[in-house]
């Protein structure tokens, strides 16, 4: 099978998941370079995410495959993320678990009323404007959390945490708040 572009962006996104997660836990190096080059990797990949979908309707290179794994591809690093941020960042566990498994649970969920909509009606649901506005949210806490003692070398922030405090909440209003909109946007595919 010959891959388009974006269709080699989505396999590289993929790719980069577990050497993500390999450098965000599984490597022993300094704490502050840790959080530098796991951040970058998760920037880089993200961005492949807005690149592949910008060259695939610029050039009309959009495909079933992408159409299916390029929202795959997107939560598989959003999902590696908080769980390496579950892993590596203890003092922000009692609250981020609660915001990684209301993620967790959003997307799940939001992928499913995709599929089965999919399948009825054959339509794909594209992103709403929540649902991006919830992307942005993600990734900025994402690297907030990763890069905010690196930003901020200042002894406040190093003890409370607060900006990383700041965009988990925001992350989780986002992500309720955008499922909440898909599900009673497409509820009709699902109503028993």
């Amino acid at each position: 099978m010959k891959l388009n572009l974006p269709n080699k962006l989505t396999l590289f996104r993929i790719f980069m998941v577990p050497v993500f997660m390999v450098i965000a836990v599984g490597i022993p190096m300094s704490d502050t370079l840790s959080r530098i080059v796991s951040a970058a990797v998760f920037l880089i990949t993200a961005l492949t995410d807005m690149l592949d979908g910008k060259i695939a309707r610029k050039y009309d290179l959009i495909t079933d495959f992408g159409k299916f794994m390029d929202p795959l591809a997107d939560k598989f690093i959003v999902f590696a993320a908080l769980l390496a941020i579950l892993v590596k960042f203890d003092y922000l566990q009692g609250v981020f678990i609660w915001a990684a498994a209301i993620v967790m649970f959003r997307e799940l969920a939001v992928t499913s009323i995709r599929l089965v909509a999919a399948g009825k009606e054959g339509m794909v649901i594209a992103a709403s404007w929540l649902g991006k506005v919830k992307t942005v949210t993600q990734m900025t806490c994402i690297m907030t959390v990763f890069l905010e003692p690196v930003i901020f070398p200042f002894d406040f922030i190093q003890k409370y945490h607060p900006v990383s405090y700041v965009t988990i909440a925001a992350m989780t209003v986002m992500t309720l708040w955008s499922g909440i909109d898909y599900i009673k946007t497409y509820w009709k595919f699902i109503k028993p």
